[in-house]
C-alpha cells in the first residue's frame, strides 16, 4: 500500500522551529523562531493606507489615524469618544498587560502615541488643537477648533511607520539626519539620549540581556506573550491585534506548535538574538522623563511617536527593546549606567537601515469607539 507523501509545509515548519534537525536562529524582537522570510513576496496585511479612511466622517478619520500608533504587544489599549468639538482618548483596561506592564506605564505611553498621531492628523485636516492631560481624570481630551491646515511630512509618515523587528544592515545614519532626530520637539520633562558608539551600545546590551534573562524565565510573562502572539493569518485576521508572526519575519505555524516553542525558549537564546539586533543597528535612543505619572507617560508616548514619524520620513527603521524598563530592579540601574541623573528611562529604541516588514494589523474604527 502506498503511503501518503509527507506534507512539505508541515515538515518545513518543523525544521524552521528546530524540532527537526539541529539549530535555531532567532528572528523576532519579541520572541524567537527562525530567520526566515515567507512574507517576502506578499503584500502588506494591514488595510492599504489609501483605503483605510475612505468614507469616514472627519472625526472618525482622526480616530483611524490615531489607531495606527504604536502600542505594547500591539494591544491597541485605547477607546475614543467623539464629542461635538472634541475627541477623548480613554484607556481600555481590558487590554492591560498584567505581567509586562503591571502599573499600566506602557499602556499610557501607548495612549500618548495615539494622541500624537491624532494631533498630526487634526492639524493636517485644518484643526487647531488643545490637549488636556490625565492629571485629574483618566482621560485625554483634545479640543478642536477650525484653523488653517498644516500638513507636514509626519502626516504622510503615519501610514508607513512601523516597528521593524528584524536585523538591520549595520550602516550608520547620515550626520544631517542625526541632527534632525536630535532636534525633534520635546514635551515638558521629557528628554532624548542618543548612543551610537560601540562601547555605549555594549552597555545597553548588558541591560537588555538582564531583562531578557529575567522575563524569559518568568512563566507569567511567557503565557501573556503567547496570548498576544498571532501565529497564522487566520488568527491575525480574527483579532486584528497582537503580534503577528509574519510581521516579525517568522513562519506561519499552528498555535500549538508556536506556543510550545515560545514557552520552551531558553532565555539566553533570546538575549543573544537581541544583542545581535542591537549590534546591527546604527544606534539607540532612550526616552526619559523627570516624572513618573500618567501625564508624563502620555508625553513620553508623544515624543516617541514624533521621533518615530521623523525617522520614518527619513527612511530609517526603528524598533523597541524595552526589557530594561520592564523588569523591577533593572530600570534604575540602567538609568544610572546611562548617566541620566534624576530622569527615569521610559523607552529604549534602536534605529538604522533595513528592509520594511509587513505592517501589523489594526482594528476598525467601530471597534475602538465608546
Amino acid at each position: 500500500m502506498n503511503r501518503p507523501a509527507p506534507n512539505p509545509n508541515r515538515r518545513q515548519a518543523l525544521k524552521i522551529l528546530g524540532l527537526v534537525g539541529a539549530g535555531v536562529v532567532v528572528a523576532s524582537g519579541g520572541y524567537a523562531l527562525y530567520e526566515y522570510q515567507p512574507w517576502a513576496s506578499d503584500a502588506a496585511d494591514r488595510t492599504p493606507p489609501s483605503q483605510g479612511a475612505a468614507g469616514l466622517t472627519p472625526l472618525r478619520e482622526l480616530v483611524w489615524y490615531a489607531s495606527l500608533a504604536a502600542s505594547g504587544h500591539n494591544t491597541q489599549p485605547w477607546k475614543f469618544a467623539l464629542l461635538q468639538n472634541a475627541v477623548e482618548i480613554h484607556p481600555d483596561l481590558t487590554r492591560h498587560l498584567a505581567a509586562v506592564d503591571p502599573d499600566d506605564r506602557e499602556l499610557w505611553i501607548s495612549l500618548g502615541c495615539a494622541l500624537e498621531n491624532l494631533l498630526v492628523a487634526a492639524r493636517a485636516g485644518g484643526y487647531a488643537v488643545e490637549v488636556t492631560y490625565p492629571v485629574i481624570d483618566d482621560v485625554i481630551r483634545v479640543r478642536l477648533t477650525r484653523d488653517t491646515a498644516q500638513i507636514t511630512p509626519h502626516f504622510a509618515a503615519i501610514l508607513t511607520r512601523q516597528n521593524t523587528r528584524s536585523v538591520y544592515d549595520g550602516r550608520s545614519v547620515q550626520s544631517a539626519h542625526l541632527e534632525k532626530l536630535r532636534t525633534v520637539a520635546l514635551e515638558p520633562g521629557v528628554s532624548l539620549h542618543f548612543s551610537s558608539k560601540r562601547a555605549d551600545v555594549e552597555t545597553v546590551i548588558e541591560y537588555v540581556n538582564q531583562g531578557n534573562l529575567k522575563q524569559y524565565a518568568d512563566q507569567a510573562y511567557l503565557k501573556e506573550l503567547v496570548y498576544w502572539l498571532r501565529f497564522d493569518k487566520r488568527e491575525a485576521l480574527a483579532t486584528l491585534d497582537g503580534l503577528y508572526t509574519r510581521s516579525s519575519g517568522n513562519p506561519v505555524v499552528p498555535r500549538w506548535l508556536g506556543a510550545r516553542f515560545v514557552i520552551g525558549l531558553k532565555p539566553q537564546v533570546q538575549a543573544d538574538a537581541d544583542a545581535a539586533k542591537l549590534r546591527s543597528s546604527a544606534g539607540t535612543v532612550v526616552i526619559a522623563s523627570t516624572s513618573d505619572d500618567k501625564a508624563s507617560w502620555v508625553r513620553v508616548g508623544q515624543v516617541y511617536e514624533r521621533l518615530a514619524l521623523e525617522m520614518t520620513a527619513l527612511n530609517l527603521k526603528l524598533a523597541f527593546l524595552n526589557q530594561p524598563m520592564e523588569v523591577p530592579g533593572v530600570r534604575r540601574q540602567f538609568g544610572g549606567a546611562l548617566n541620566l541623573g534624576q530622569a527615569l528611562p521610559q523607552l529604549l529604541v534602536r534605529y538604522g537601515h533595513a528592509d520594511p516588514m509587513p505592517r501589523s494589523l489594526r482594528r476598525p474604527v467601530e471597534q475602538v469607539l465608546l
